[in-house]
Parts: structure tokens; sequence; C-alpha cells
């Protein structure tokens, strides 16, 4: 069972790997971009405020290069699963469509020849393409060998796409919002249990955050931080834990670069820290060190782990959730009590800290390059 386990989240990840190595250029020149915006802008060096035609254009063509994500990965996903790419990257641009994204945003109900739709905005997801083109690879092929070659041309396309839209609007893409929404619930309700529950779902939250957000469900966990501070005026389980678990992302590539013997690939690993550190984006990290190389996860989780542990032991507290990645997230730790923000950064320095040496003791297998993740 063990075996078969590791051989899932092996085949999984080198999926993840073939439908993503492919993005990291776009990734790296779009975290660059939000980067100069950051440093730049209002928030650090002040040189434009937030109306600034440089400051909107660096912004939004940053935010492009993740906004987009259904539609590059039905692109990748379709070359990995052996589909028709354009289709694929049609599916996506489905998802994506203004009119499906604004009844997201209405939470307005719809349905797909009459079968209820749970409709979420997708930007930026990557679980729902890449399960949807899957299954649309067999349902092109079937009409591919069933329809006459005259004709398979005009309609084999059309039929594939209509039938793939109540399973990909109605089943694969609901999936993951569904199971953040019980996920999101379970862990909450853990928190507010007190003890060692609490201490428990603060280490999970942490260990556990950028695969939630990998599979896009991390928007559930942060409209319920919103509420609850809202509500009470701060929060005290899952967004300590959620903004301490973006300097895991930092720690594993500092530890990864420290092993890496190739000059070009510890460049690229430094560079996936700025990003997260100063632009607050992870994906280059998440996708170039932790997807392409597998074992520096570990690390990862471990400085979540750790990060979770700290918090709920000092009794973090956020008092204005900024849900960003970078070093701005410590902000929103800033309160009546000096010592929060304190803790905070001791907290986001043990994170980045513990990641970077599990990753580094574990070591790096350059062997998994991307041209051989490509093959």
């Amino acid at each position: 069972m063990k075996k078969k386990i590791k051989k899932g989240v092996s085949v999984l990840l080198d999926v993840l790997a073939s439908c993503l190595m492919p993005l990291i250029p776009m990734l790296m020149a779009a975290s660059l971009f939000k980067t100069i915006a950051a440093i730049i802008g209002p928030d650090m060096l002040g040189l434009v405020d937030a109306k600034d035609d440089l400051y909107v254009l660096l912004s939004f063509v940053g935010d492009a290069g993740f906004y987009f994500f259904p539609i590059m990965i039905g692109y990748t996903a379709s070359k990995r699963f052996g589909c028709n790419p354009i289709l694929g990257m049609f599916l996506g641009a489905i998802m994506l469509h203004p009119t499906f994204v604004a009844l997201a945003q209405g939470k307005e109900a719809f349905t797909v020849y009459g079968i209820p739709c749970h409709v979420q905005n997708y930007s930026s997801s990557i679980i729902p393409i890449m399960l949807s083109v899957f299954v649309f690879s067999y349902v092109e092929r079937f009409f591919d060998k069933h329809i006459p070659k005259a004709l398979s041309a005009v309609f084999s396309p059309m039929l594939a796409v209509a039938v793939m839209l109540p399973i990909m609007l109605c089943v694969l893409g609901p999936i993951g919002s569904i199971a953040g929404e019980y996920i999101s619930i379970g862990l909450i309700a853990l928190g507010n249990m007190g003890g060692i529950m609490t201490v428990f779902a603060m280490m999970l939250i942490a260990a556990l955050w950028e695969y939630i957000v990998m599979a896009g469900m991390h928007w559930l966990f942060i409209t319920t931080i919103f509420m609850i501070i809202a509500d009470q005026g701060m929060e005290t389980v899952v967004a300590p834990s959620v903004l301490l678990a973006a300097f895991t992302v930092g720690g594993m590539c500092f530890g990864a670069a420290m092993r890496l013997r190739d000059k070009e690939q510890r460049a690229l690993s430094i560079s996936y820290l700025i990003a997260q550190m100063i632009g607050g984006v992870t994906e280059p990290g998440l996708y170039g060190i932790g997807v392409r190389y597998k074992r520096p996860f570990i690390g990862m989780m471990a400085g979540g782990l750790a990060a979770g542990l700290f918090a709920a032991m000092v009794g973090l507290k956020v008092y204005n959730f900024l849900p960003v990645a970078s070093f701005l997230a410590l902000l929103g730790f800033i309160g009546p009590e000096p010592m929060n923000i304190v803790f905070a950064i001791i907290g986001a320095l043990l994170s980045f800290a513990v990641s970077a040496i599990v990753t580094y003791l574990l070591g790096i297998d350059e062997s998994l390059t991307a041209e051989k993740v490509d093959s």
C-alpha cells in the first residue's frame, strides 16, 4: 500500500511538472513585473502611487501571468495527455469568460443543460483545468474514432466540448471548491476547540497551505479570515498559519540554492526567493523547485509545521489580514500588543530557516531537469 501511495504521489508530481515547467519563463517574467511594482509602489519606496500609469501597467502585466493559468495549462496539459492543444486552451478560456466570472462574483444560480452548477472563479487555478483536459483527452478520442472522417473535422471538436461542459463546470471544476469548503470548515472547527486541537490545526494549515493554493482552494480560507476579522477584530488560527507559511517557500528556495551545483539553477533559485520575499509570488518557487525536484516539498512542509507550532504556542494574532506572500504580510500582525509583531517576525524567520535547513539536508536530485521532465 505504501509503495502504491508513493508511486501515485510521484506520478501526480510528474504530471504537474510536465504541465507547469514550460511556464517557468513566463512565471519569472510576471513575478519580476510584480516585484518591481512592489518596490517602486506606495507600500515600499513610494516612487509612484497606486494610480500612476507605470504602477498600473506593471501590476496588470504581472497579474496576467497568473490570472490566465487555466488557458496556459490547458495548452501544456493537452500536450501531456495527447489531445488538441488549442481545444485545451479553449476549455481554459471557457472557465475564464467574463460572463462566467461575473456569475461567480455575483454568486448567481446557473445550470448547464439543466444540471446545477457550483459557479466559481477559476482564475489562477491549476487542478480544475488539468482534470478537465485529462478527461477531455478520452472524450476527444472517442468522437475522433466513431465519427466518419469526412465529418470529424467539423463535428468532433464541437461535440467533444459540448460533452465536456457539464463534466467540467458541474463536476471537475467545483471539486476543489467543495473540498476546500469542507476542509476550511473542519480546520476552523479544530481551531475553535482549543488546546492541542488548535495547535494541530495551525500546524496542519501552515504545512499544507501551499498545496491548498495550488489546488485553488485558498480563496475560501481568505474569505473566512476576512469575515472573522470584520466580526471579532482579529483572527488567531488560520491567518497566522497562512501568513507564516509563505516564508516556507522562500526557505525552500534558499536551501535548494545552497545545495544546487548548477550555476544557472542556483541563480534561478535565488530569483524565486526574491520573487516570494519582495514580490509576494510563490509560484516560481513552488513549480521551479518543489514540483521539479519533489524532495524540497518536505522541507517546505517541515517549515510550515514549525511555524504553525510556534504561532500556536505564542498565541499570534492577525489584526489586518493582507493576502500577500511577501514580507509585507507581517504588517497584518501590528496591533495593540507590541510583542505580537515581534513574535510574528520570529515566526517568519523560523519558518524560513527550518524549510531551508531541511531542504539542504535532504539534498537535491539534479538529474530531475526540465529536459527530463519534458521527455
